[in-house]
């Protein structure tokens, strides 16, 4: 049972809460201040949408135990023009019994910059029930939090942000906006992101490239790289995460893979609509 429940609050860890891809991010903190972190979105539009399965392995078995998804969509937020992005992650109904996971996480974002705007989170892992509600405001470098769980009242606080910070939605598509042209293998790239009231000054490390095979795309060429995970009840710590996106301009998340304290987690594209590009890292066949 305990191996089970420790793949429940993986599976969060690895959905949003630090984590997909920088999906995927659950950083050490106090590493080194992000100076420039302006991008130009290349990668994505309004009307994308990812579906990924999770598969937990626990010695000899493999399970195909939950799904997660993430989309962006054009949206208005007082008045103005943004960004909704959406991730979702659940257990299948059969492991519910197990470790119930029902988790939504939204963020609106501006369309020019992707500096967030406000962020929402509502989760159910197990018997634990959070809501959390933060808003930014950029001209006053503060994110405003509230966050309440369940039976509970809200806890009401304020924390100092840089022009850089991130909640973990905006993070991940602030990640596929890089131009890992600019770096050479062995390179670090700094991320900020704020959860859980706490800013966190992060990296990912750039691996190189990779050529690895996907059962939608076929052999796709990718970008590969590593986030330095904390070390905790769940992960061993260090980069032992690897993360592959496609090598084009949409640098799609393709593949995840990550050891944990108890077995191994893999995380796999199944589906994908709404491409802002032409996916041309495929390789023939001949």
């Amino acid at each position: 049972m305990s191996y089970w429940l420790g793949f429940g609050k993986l599976f969060t860890f690895m959905l949003m809460k630090k984590g997909v891809l920088l999906i995927l991010l659950s950083f050490s903190s106090g590493l080194f201040c992000q100076t420039n972190c302006s991008v130009v979105n290349r990668s994505f539009m309004g009307g994308e949408e990812f579906t990924y399965k999770v598969v937990y392995k626990w010695g000899f078995i493999w399970v195909e135990a939950g799904e997660a998804a993430f989309s962006a969509q054009l949206s208005s937020l007082n008045g103005k023009s943004v960004y909704h992005f959406l991730g979702t992650g659940v257990t299948y109904p059969k492991y519910d019994w197990i470790f119930k996971v029902r988790d939504k996480y939204e963020s609106y974002a501006d369309t020019m910059t992707l500096k967030p705007l406000r962020f929402a989170r509502e989760v159910r892992e197990g018997n634990t029930v959070t809501n959390d509600d933060y808003v930014f405001f950029q001209r006053r470098s503060k994110v405003y939090t509230s966050s309440r769980k369940y039976g509970e009242r809200a806890k009401l606080d304020s924390l100092a942000i840089t022009n850089c910070t991130n909640d973990v939605l905006t993070a991940i598509f602030y990640a596929r906006c890089l131009d890992f042209s600019k770096y050479k293998a062995n390179d670090t790239i700094a991320i900020t992101f704020v959860l859980d009231g706490v800013v966190y000054p992060s990296y990912i490390r750039y691996v190189g490239k990779e050529t690895i095979e996907n059962d939608v795309l076929g052999r796709v060429r990718c970008i590969k790289f590593r986030p330095n995970l904390v070390k905790g009840s769940i992960f061993p710590g260090g980069e032992g995460m690897t993360v592959w996106v496609t090598d084009d301009e949409n640098k799609m998340p393709v593949y995840v893979e990550t050891p944990i304290l108890v077995g191994t987690v893999k995380v796999l594209l199944t589906k994908y609509v709404g491409l802002r590009n032409k996916v041309n890292c495929v390789e023939v066949k001949k």
